[in-house]
């Protein structure tokens, strides 16, 4: 049963990494709720078994699935971090267009009413 829920978890990581690195982020939603049901399972799982008890195969299916998730992980955070980028350009544009220039740099330097 664990490795079916495994198995799950590791064909969401991969459609999401993969969606991600092609740009397409339609499915952000669905691959989200498919990750967290995987988690719940193997957290059930995982809370009732013997972890000592893992065979070598399990124990390098985890490892593999460490390194999809870090992967994953990353790709996540760059797109997060140009989504940070991006919104903080549209916020300085707005500042700039909602600004009516009174207390403006070119203001201070010519004075007021020059």
């Amino acid at each position: 049963m664990l490795m079916k829920s495994l198995d799950r978890l590791e064909e969401a990581l991969d459609m999401e990494t993969s969606a991600l690195m092609a740009r397409d982020l339609s499915n952000l939603d669905e691959f989200n709720r498919r990750k967290s049901q995987c988690l719940l399972e193997i957290s059930r799982i995982v809370r009732t078994a013997e972890i000592s008890a893992l065979d070598p195969k399990a124990t390098k299916r985890l490892q593999n699935l460490q390194g999809k998730i870090e992967q994953n992980q990353d790709i996540l955070r760059r797109h997060m971090h140009a989504v940070q980028e991006v919104a903080s350009i549209i916020s300085n544009a707005i500042q700039k267009a909602e600004s009516d220039s009174t207390y403006s740099a070119h203001v201070a330097k010519s004075g007021y009413g020059a």
